[in-house]
């Protein structure tokens, strides 16, 4: 979970967004669009969320293990490869 005031906006920013591309995709299933434009919306959607994910995990790996400037080369190269396979994971 975000904390700081500066992580808590992103966040939330990103969620707002998100919101407003679902809300695209309802109008569009109400107005019986075509298949292309919806299944683009959807794409667009997953990724949206996923790159949510891929922050909000950040934001918590750092929070868990602490703060860059804390960490040892060593620590810190595997909170980045963690984080590198889960967005990797999550494309």
């Amino acid at each position: 979970m975000p904390h700081t005031p500066e992580d808590k906006k992103k966040a939330l920013t990103r969620l707002r967004r998100i919101r407003g591309q679902c809300d695209a995709l309802e109008k569009a299933l109400e107005a019986g669009s075509e298949c292309a434009p919806v299944l683009q919306q959807l794409a667009a959607i997953r990724g949206a969320v996923n790159g949510l994910m891929s922050e909000v995990m950040g934001m918590y790996l750092q929070e868990e293990f602490g703060a860059a400037s804390s960490l040892d080369a060593g620590q810190q190269k595997s909170i980045d490869t963690i984080l590198s396979l889960v967005r990797t994971y999550l494309k």
